[in-house]
């Protein structure tokens, strides 16, 4: 029984070598062919951030600022009285047409009594009659130009911003405020036009600010203007923030 039992024991030493060398056995390593590629794609603009949803109030006409709401922060309606001016002008020569009309209509009715008296002919009259309807037309565009003499919020939003204080002229096309909803917030970038083939709607993007120089945001690209400046070369890029952001 003795050489059983050496049997035994080779055939133990061998099964433990060989479970020894399995657990110790070096990882297998796949051989490959190192390439050279792109690590990341990186496209580098600097914007601006704006709400969603804003609008400028301008001047329509060349005047001085009587009134401004000082309302920069707060909360308006649509059709709010943000600023008045100077309507003085305007209101005298509203006056003077309409007492031009009345003059034209005692006129008129003058004519009229002696049209059926057959003194004077009919084309007085005519005459009389386009002379009233101009008049009235004059005086519906004077009451229409009154308006543009007080700006008022183009729809409910924030005051963002204001600009231009009483005593001040307001010359056509100056903005004097801003209304728009505070949230959501875009980034408005303008992207080489090089780069703007790797700038897809949808893709994530990071965007750091001086405000917060230890932090990088997270944006999102909602959308890519069509139409690129020809001037400078770019194309505008909106980032839309998440609600979360500072």
């Amino acid at each position: 029984m003795s050489w059983v039992r050496a049997v035994s024991l080779l055939l133990l030493l061998a099964g433990g070598g060989a479970a020894y060398w399995y657990a110790t056995r070096p990882a297998a390593v796949t051989v490959v062919a190192p390439i050279r590629g792109d690590a990341a794609e990186i496209v580098y603009a600097y914007g601006v951030i704006e709400p969603r949803s804003w609008a400028k109030v301008t001047s329509l006409v060349r005047e001085r600022i009587v009134t401004v709401c000082n309302c920069e922060g707060e909360t308006v309606t649509q059709g709010t009285e943000l600023a008045r001016l100077d309507d003085t002008e305007a209101r005298a020569t509203l006056a003077e047409l309409r007492a031009r009309l009345r003059l034209a209509k005692s006129d008129y009715e003058r004519i009229s009594t002696l049209v059926t008296r057959n003194i004077v002919s009919r084309s007085e009259l005519d005459r009389a009659t386009s002379q009233v309807s101009q008049i009235e037309a004059l005086i519906s565009g004077q009451e229409a130009r009154l308006g543009s003499y007080i700006l008022r919020a183009p729809g409910d939003g924030m005051v963002l911003r204001q600009d231009g204080e009483v005593g001040e002229i307001a010359e056509p096309g100056d903005v004097l405020f801003w209304v728009g909803r505070p949230t959501p917030l875009l980034v408005v970038a303008e992207v080489n036009e090089e780069d703007i083939p790797r700038v897809v709607t949808g893709q994530r993007a990071l965007l750091r600010s001086d405000a917060f120089p230890d932090r990088m945001l997270d944006a999102t690209v909602d959308s890519i203007t069509p139409k690129g400046d020809p001037v400078a070369k770019t194309y505008r890029v909106r980032l839309a923030l998440p609600p979360d952001t500072p």
